[in-house]
């Protein structure tokens, strides 16, 4: 064998070795929580931003630690199908990092208000008050946004102008609803549901007419939760959506 040929044979073994690289996500660490705190009191919270049901409590986050510990519980739903692959506690870890940066950039860096991060929480017991870390048992985000113009649907593939405007008008506002995950000790008790319930309220006192979700067409309990709760497919999007392998949803308030 040629010192040619086995330079080659060594390169390709190598290849197939090579561990999997970690994006390099670029995001700052979560320095400074304070995980030991208490959660803070449901009095703290008037009727009109939290929705209660049974032992717990839907609001909107506003600790950095809650949106760690809503980073956290995403990260370990993302990879909840892949728990003996190689590395994935570094990539957990890398996801929650990336997430909650972007939590806090979303919801703080808009002063319109646009965006929140919903969280359901361990209510308060008697003589009882629990940490962050043992409270958030599941999440969802909430954006309010406006079609463009010529768009019936988010994302539909319209003849537009090469540069596309914003229609700003009551008819064209809606909201969109994602990441919506429970933590696995926590399923089964109308988490999901009462979350997407709130979430709806919320969007609807906003003047909101139209509230969408995207499923994975794999996903056969979300699309039943979500029409359970009242939510239409949107046929016109499906034929643009065969690609990403979704289907969009709409509940129309």
């Amino acid at each position: 064998m040629d010192s040619n040929s086995s330079t080659r044979k060594k390169e390709e073994f190598s290849v197939q070795i090579q561990a999997p690289s970690i994006p390099p996500f670029g995001t700052e660490r979560p320095f400074n929580l304070e995980f030991s705190q208490l959660q803070p009191s449901d009095e703290e919270f008037n009727e009109g931003s939290r929705s209660e049901f049974g032992p717990f409590m839907a609001r909107a986050a506003f600790l950095d630690e809650e949106y760690w510990m809503v980073a956290w519980l995403r990260a370990e739903s993302h990879w909840e199908d892949q728990p003996n692959q190689r590395y994935v506690d570094n990539y957990k870890r890398q996801f929650a990092e990336q997430e909650f940066n972007a939590l806090k950039r979303r919801c703080r860096g808009q002063k319109d208000k646009n965006y929140s991060c919903i969280v359901t929480v361990k209510k308060e017991e008697r003589d009882l008050r629990r940490t962050v870390l043992k409270s958030v048992v599941g999440t969802l985000d909430l954006s309010i946004r406006y079609l463009l113009n010529g768009e019936t649907f988010p994302g539909e593939q319209v003849t537009a102008p090469l540069f596309h405007t914003i229609n700003r008008t009551g008819s064209s506002k809606y909201g969109y609803i994602a990441n919506l995950c429970v933590a696995k000790s926590s399923r089964r008790q109308g988490i999901a549901s009462h979350m997407l319930q709130f979430a709806v309220e919320s969007a609807k006192s906003m003047g909101v007419e139209q509230v969408f979700v995207h499923a994975h067409r794999k996903n056969e309990p979300a699309q039943e939760l979500y029409q359970k709760m009242g939510f239409e497919k949107v046929e016109a999007a499906s034929s643009q959506l065969v690609d990403e392998q979704t289907y969009l949803l709409c509940f129309r308030t």
